[in-house]
């Protein structure tokens, strides 16, 4: 298969990027990874003008701990936060999600970034950042805007990215000491797409009281799911064997 011909763009600073994609609006596409949009063009289910690679733009490459959550720039790959010491002590559950995704070439190419944009409802990061209740940062040459995930994925494939926005960070919030955490998908093999999939952070009192529960599911309905019912139903629960 071959892709339809475009224009290739390879912008090394974010205000050019930002630039391009104004001017080209909705005849562009940007590469990060090229996980999800080289199959697309390659299938000719994509067929943008101009493709905006954004992988020479270096102040795009950071993991940084923030007060309140770990921010992870637009170009770091899943392998990078996979084996970053940082995320292994910090963020324990980001490590375990990303180690389900695919095999290990493509969490080599694939970015953390581009997973929550292309908003795949079977994927595992959208899942987890709902659960987390994290947030992206859009950037245009308009400004920038902070979106929380429960208002960021809109439907099947769509989140609330305007035409020359650029997801330039997403956004984990910290898993607190009092908190407990899993996250277990089903797949046919290792690697496959998942067929279904959870992440659920509780957060408990020093006397075994659920004062939190964060559960999102993934592969059931047209984006990330959080089930705030079964949430609620945890509140105040007690934690014994029985539970």
């Amino acid at each position: 298969m071959k892709p339809p011909r475009f224009r290739y763009c390879a912008p090394d600073m974010l205000d050019e990027a930002l630039s391009l994609l104004d001017k080209y609006g909705e005849d562009a596409k940007v590469l990060a990874g090229g996980q999800s949009l080289i199959p697309l063009l390659n299938m000719r289910l994509a067929g943008p003008a101009y493709v905006l690679d954004i992988n020479h733009i270096s102040e795009l490459n950071y993991i940084e701990t923030e007060d309140g959550y770990l921010a992870v720039g637009a170009t770091v790959r899943q392998r990078q936060v996979e084996r970053s010491p940082l995320v292994k002590e910090q963020h324990p559950l980001l490590v375990e999600v990303v180690q389900h995704i695919g095999h290990m070439q493509i969490r080599n190419r694939g970015t953390i970034a581009g997973s929550i944009a292309h908003a795949d409802p079977a994927a595992e990061l959208p899942a987890l950042l709902t659960c987390l209740n994290g947030e992206v940062v859009a950037q245009s040459v308009h400004g920038e805007r902070i979106i929380k995930a429960d208002e960021f994925f809109t439907g099947y494939l769509s989140t609330a990215l305007n035409p020359g926005e650029i997801l330039t960070e997403v956004r984990f919030p910290w898993i607190t000491p009092q908190s407990g955490w899993a996250f277990a998908e089903f797949a046919r093999r290792s690697g496959d797409y998942a067929l279904v999939g959870a992440a659920a952070v509780v957060t408990s009192s020093l006397d075994d009281h659920c004062i939190s529960a964060h559960i999102a599911y993934l592969g059931i309905a047209g984006l990330p799911l959080r089930v705030r019912e079964i949430e609620n139903m945890l509140i105040e629960t007690t934690f014994d064997e029985k539970v």
